[in-house]
């Protein structure tokens, strides 16, 4: 499938953009090539597709449920629980929704770590998007446990081949708390071997840091540089409770760190040092983890929250707007090891969003879309989302299954589980 996009606003300049076998072939002005479907980009911002870079998707089941609570009561006394009655069948409307949500506000790739890795996977291949999916690793100290997924993980990473190509494997170890030492060694060999990322939770509390003091004696990222598994593989989401020195020692290590701003806002956790992780050149990407801490699935809301955030933490330091809009393209994008997406350039993946400039009032010279997005917000804006050159949203509307069933379905299941 070809695709022409005439007269969209790109970096400022009116442009073409001519997409042909999943990538971006050609753009300049004016372009004069034929294309199975030509987009009308009058008045329309051409951006990058988001990439958000720690997810819990199917957790859109669990918004609004136990709300006002702390971290670790909220996991052990509302989450936990109710994820243990879960279905398969449960997780794929709940991903279902979050792939809905996330695509008509302009995300194109998204990292999750979740429970059920192949109801995740059969809801995102059939929603058209691409995903980064992290085969969970728990064990809680127990050596039967630690076995089992061992076994679950040696197993997943051969069978994420029997999926299409916008679906990946990473190996996910939920925290220190909850996953030994001795399985993290092991899965941080397992990654290496097999040449996947690893995604795991640290230093998100205070309370992290003090029992890890208290269990280990050492802060978490003391304590993983003792273990030797400190790495470019690693990919730590939050990473709110670090020293000056530790963050050395993640920018000396290439370990990559996830910034969650609403939902570490809404649990209380703590603000992030992103400015200083910045300076010192730590891979940073956005995310929205999951919703049921968040609220919602958006990147563009997301953005908004980001550069507020630093604003008032960080005054004169804080991230502006293109800082904050290339966190949740470029940035997240290097954390995953995809250099063919978050920009907008020939031979990187077609995978981009248009926002409707006009049903925003911003038409006009004296407004830039492109550090707007990481201010404002624009929430339905979203006039089409692309993946791989295959539009998923257009004209506003999803292209891959009925709306209102979906939503429908995820429903139901909220209301069987959790009596809402």
């Amino acid at each position: 499938m070809s695709i022409l996009i005439k007269g969209a606003l790109l970096d400022g300049a009116v442009t073409d953009v001519y997409i042909e076998k999943k990538e971006i072939r050609q753009i300049g002005e004016d372009l004069q090539v034929q294309a199975d479907q030509a987009i009308d980009g009058r008045r329309k911002a051409l951006i990058p597709g988001f990439v958000n870079a720690h997810t819990h998707a199917a957790m859109t089941l669990f918004r609004g449920f136990g709300d006002d609570m702390p971290l670790m009561p909220w996991l052990e006394q509302k989450i936990w629980p109710n994820e243990a009655k879960l279905t398969r069948e449960d997780v794929y409307w709940g991903t279902k929704l979050a792939c809905l949500e996330m695509i008509k506000s302009g995300t194109t790739t998204f990292f999750d770590m979740y429970h059920k890795f192949r109801a995740t996977a059969d809801a995102v291949e059939e929603m058209g998007l691409r995903a980064l999916l992290s085969g969970v690793c728990f064990d809680h100290f127990k050596p039967e446990l630690a076995e089992k997924s061992k076994r679950e993980n040696e197993k997943l990473v051969v069978d994420v081949a029997g999926y299409g190509k916008r679906i990946r494997y990473a190996i996910g170890p939920h925290a220190i708390y909850t996953v030994s030492g001795e399985l993290l060694q092991w899965i941080h060999g397992f990654a290496a071997e097999h040449s996947v990322p690893i995604h795991l939770h640290l230093a998100e509390t205070e309370g992290e840091v003090r029992d890890s003091v208290k269990q280990f004696g050492l802060t978490p990222v003391r304590y993983l540089y003792k273990l030797g598994i400190l790495s470019p593989r690693l990919i730590i989401a939050h990473g709110i409770y670090v020293d000056d020195d530790e963050i050395r020692m993640l920018a000396d290590h290439g370990v990559k760190v996830v910034h969650n701003p609403a939902s570490n806002m809404k649990l209380a956790s703590g603000v992030a040092l992103i400015p200083r992780m910045l300076e010192l050149d730590v891979p940073v990407g956005l995310a929205v983890d999951g919703s049921a801490s968040n609220d919602g699935s958006s990147l563009l809301e997301e953005m908004r929250v980001c550069y507020l955030l630093h604003r008032l933490h960080s005054s004169a330091a804080a991230p502006t707007g293109y800082d904050v809009l290339k966190m949740a393209t470029r940035g997240s994008a290097r954390l995953l090891g995809r250099d063919d997406l978050g920009q907008l350039a020939p031979g990187k993946a077609a995978d981009f969003f248009l926002v409707n400039l006009e049903r925003l009032g911003l038409v006009g010279a004296q407004f830039d879309p492109m550090s707007m997005l990481g201010t404002v917000g624009f929430p339905g804006s979203v006039d089409y989302t692309v993946v791989g050159g295959v539009p998923v949203v257009q004209q506003g509307e999803l292209t891959t299954m009925d709306e209102t069933e979906l939503v429908l379905k995820a429903n139901q299941v909220v209301r069987r589980y959790l009596g809402r």
